[in-house]
């Protein structure tokens, strides 16, 4: 019954040669609470944005790049402020 299995080829490893569990180690493993694992990095946003691609003028770009980082995010804050105050069916 033995003959049909095959050789999985792993060597013995002596246990004393195992890495150490370092700092390094520790701050790279998963953690979990539980069976739940804890996702590192930014929280998924309630409202995820969807990336589009989109031509401007460049007077709007450079004006918005103007004021530094975080350009898209005042773009986007205009949009919202224009659609609350207009309907986009008046610009046809």
């Amino acid at each position: 019954m033995n003959a049909n299995r095959k050789n999985t080829g792993t060597d013995w490893i002596d246990p004393d040669d195992a890495p150490e569990l370092d700092d390094e180690f520790f701050e790279r493993a998963d953690e979990y609470r539980g069976d739940k694992l804890v996702r590192r990095g930014r929280p998924k946003a309630d409202a995820v944005k969807q990336q589009v691609t989109l031509r401007l003028d460049p007077e709007i770009i450079e004006s918005f790049k103007a004021d530094g980082p975080g350009w898209q995010t005042r773009l986007n804050k205009a949009l919202k402020v224009y659609l609350q105050e207009h309907n986009p069916h008046e610009l046809r």
